[in-house]
């Protein structure tokens, strides 16, 4: 295990957040799992943590209960290369109930924030060249779910 993971604490549907995000990812895989046991917040036997990993990176999702809830102030980024996986990665995320946000950013049906982020997005964004950076900027404010032709012609490419 990483000197760091990432720790997730869903309200009592840890296992199946695991479950949905290692089908979206292809890198990915479950681990090891504890269980509640007697007298124990949740009911013995309830799936207690689930270490897993998406696309190499580890984790630890853990059942708490209706007091625990995501913020916006945490996200997870992807980076990706193609509109395809843009719009894949989107849709998946948003499967079940979630929702399209603003520059990117979905919140899956579970409550957890994600970035789906082309890589051109940063490199335009942080271009040397400070209007093709501004403008490539005010595309994706424009934007909902990042459109990479849409970004191109907004600075000339």
């Amino acid at each position: 295990m990483s000197k760091i993971t990432t720790f997730l604490t869903y309200d009592k549907r840890a296992e199946e957040a695991v479950n949905h995000y290692v089908s979206i990812f292809k890198n990915s895989k479950i681990g090891k799992k504890t269980y509640y046991a007697k007298n124990m917040p949740l009911p013995e036997g309830t799936v207690m943590t689930i270490e897993f990993e998406l696309e190499g990176q580890p984790y630890v999702a853990l059942n708490g209960d209706e007091h625990f809830k995501f913020s916006d102030g945490v996200s997870l980024a992807i980076s990706v290369d193609t509109q395809e996986e843009v719009d894949r990665l989107t849709e998946k995320l948003i499967e079940g109930g979630g929702e399209e946000g603003q520059c990117g950013w979905v919140k899956d049906r579970f409550g957890l924030s994600w970035q789906v982020t082309p890589k051109i997005l940063i490199d335009l964004i942080g271009d040397k060249d400070k209007a093709k950076a501004q403008k490539a900027l005010d595309a994706m404010m424009m934007m909902k779910r990042i459109n990479i032709p849409e970004l191109k012609r907004a600075v000339g490419l």
